[in-house]
C-alpha cells in the first residue's frame, strides 16, 4: 500500500478552493468559511505528526476541516453541530424553523418517542425523495443517508464535486418543499 505525506507548502494552491467550496455548502457564509479553511490549515500544521500516510492529502484536510464545520455549529448551539438538514414549518414565516435530527434526538421532546410519527415522517420523506429528479434522489441518498463520501460519489456517478453539491442544495430544497406542503 502506498504511503501518501503532507505537503504543507502547497495546500492552499491544491485544497484551498475545494475546502472553501466544501465549508461553505455547510455553513453558508462566506467569512466563516474562509476563517474555517483557515482553522483546517492551522490545524493541520499542528498535527502534521500525527499523519500517518494511510489517507491522501486532501482526504485528511477534509476530516479536520468536517471537524472544524461542527466545531463551529457546537460553539454557536451545542445541537447543531449533529445537524445537516434545516427544515422550515411554514412558508408564510421568516423563521429558519428546526433542524430536523435536533427535534429527533432531543430527549426533552416527544417527537422521537412517538414511533407512528416516526414511520409516517419516514414515508413522507421517502415519498418526497421519489419526487426528485432521479439524479437528485441518488446523489442525496448517497450522501445523506448511506453517508458516502463526495469523492467515492463522483467517482461512481462522473460528476465534479461542484455539481454534487448543487445536487445536494436543489435536492434538500426539494425536500424541505415537499415536506412542507405533505407532512409539516
Amino acid at each position: 500500500m502506498e504511503t501518501n505525506s503532507l505537503n504543507p507548502d502547497k495546500w492552499v494552491d491544491l485544497y484551498a478552493d475545494y475546502l472553501f467550496n466544501y465549508a461553505v455548502t455547510r455553513v453558508s457564509d462566506v467569512e466563516i468559511a474562509k476563517d474555517l479553511v483557515q482553522d483546517t490549515f492551522i490545524a493541520g500544521l499542528k498535527s502534521a505528526k500525527n499523519f500517518k500516510g494511510d489517507a491522501a492529502e486532501r482526504t485528511w484536510l477534509i476530516a479536520i476541516l468536517k471537524r472544524k464545520v461542527i466545531d463551529h455549529y457546537r460553539k454557536i448551539n451545542s445541537k447543531k453541530g449533529k445537524a445537516e438538514v434545516r427544515m422550515s414549518y411554514s412558508s408564510q414565516t421568516d423563521a429558519e424553523g428546526d433542524w430536523l435530527e435536533e427535534r429527533i434526538a432531543d430527549p426533552n421532546s416527544n417527537f422521537e418517542n412517538d414511533a407512528l410519527e416516526n414511520e409516517e415522517l419516514g414515508l413522507a420523506i421517502q415519498n418526497c425523495i421519489s419526487k426528485l429528479p432521479k439524479k437528485q434522489a441518488q446523489v442525496f441518498t448517497m450522501k445523506t443517508i448511506e453517508g458516502m463520501e463526495t469523492e467515492d460519489i463522483c467517482n461512481a456517478l462522473g460528476i465534479n464535486a461542484s455539481n454534487l453539491w448543487v445536487m445536494i442544495h436543489r435536492a434538500r430544497t426539494g425536500l424541505m418543499g415537499c415536506l412542507n406542503q405533505n407532512w409539516f
